[in-house]
């Protein structure tokens, strides 16, 4: 069973971002308008330097839209963001416990209130056993689920993901999908993710926005019609999902080409 959903209505409307100004102005998005459902899982793609991760940023409030607005409506609690970006992040002097914990701390989490809630988040991501860990003692793969227990341990509103996994070898990407999934339906967050990869996009999003080649515009949005909880193997298996990811293809191969006849002109 899906958690019931208690995220954030996120409202995007006539988005722009644009660098600089005059002849040399770089337009990186372009009237993007997109609505998020509480508790939505919605996968972001587009060929390379399409906006995604701008999009993302600007959500995050690590950078500004030039134009448009962006309204999150929540239900009677704090809306907070928080962001898994391609490389963990974790801070290399600082343990497991230490760096899952650090939000807190920056917020004034009282330990005794902090404690408990980061246990709850190692279990959730299965680091117990390597809480006293240092980064440099773990794979990739447990530096991710440590970055995406450090982003739980706050209770966001909104979880912000771009590529994630992108860094990983094949057999853990397909463990920290599996995973990813498993976490949001328990726990029901809203969730923003991009990637590059229509495939990762189907098997774990409810939705799939398709991106446009910069400046970034929203060409289609395509519905995922296969239901949760979802076993990932399998699904990547059916004819239905090998039908709807040729589909995901044929819309998004003439941004993909003319981005990259961009770059080489």
């Amino acid at each position: 069973m899906v958690a019931q959903r208690r995220g954030a209505a996120i409202e995007i409307a006539g988005l722009c971002r644009q660098y600089g100004t005059g002849p040399g102005a770089v337009v990186a998005l372009d009237n993007v308008d997109l609505r998020v459902a509480p508790g939505e899982f919605v996968c972001l793609v587009g060929p390379s330097g399409c906006g995604k991760s701008t999009l993302l940023r600007i959500l995050a409030g690590l950078d500004h839209q030039t134009g448009g607005s962006i309204k999150i409506h929540s239900e009677g609690w704090a809306v907070e963001n928080a962001m898994v970006f391609q490389e963990s992040g974790l801070f290399p002097w600082m343990d497991v416990e230490t760096n899952v914990r650090f939000g807190l701390d920056t917020r004034g989490v009282p330990r005794a209130e902090a404690d408990p809630r980061v246990d709850d988040a190692l279990k959730l991501v299965g680091l117990t056993k390597f809480r006293h860990h240092y980064p440099h003692q773990l794979s990739g793969g447990m530096r991710q689920r440590s970055a995406i227990a450090r982003a739980f341990v706050t209770d966001p509103g909104v979880l912000l993901m771009d590529e994630p996994f992108a860094a990983l070898d094949a057999q853990n990407r397909v463990i920290l999908q599996t995973e990813l999934v498993r976490l949001w339906e328990q726990t029901g967050k809203t969730v923003i993710y991009v990637t590059h990869s229509i495939e990762e996009a189907l098997l774990m999003g409810d939705r799939t926005v398709i991106m446009t080649a910069q400046p970034g515009r929203i060409k289609r949005i395509i519905d995922v019609p296969f239901p949760h909880p979802r076993d990932l193997m399998q699904l990547s298996a059916s004819p239905e999902f090998g039908r709807l990811k040729l589909d995901i293809w044929r819309v998004l191969e003439d941004e993909v080409m003319r981005a990259r006849a961009e770059m080489e002109q």
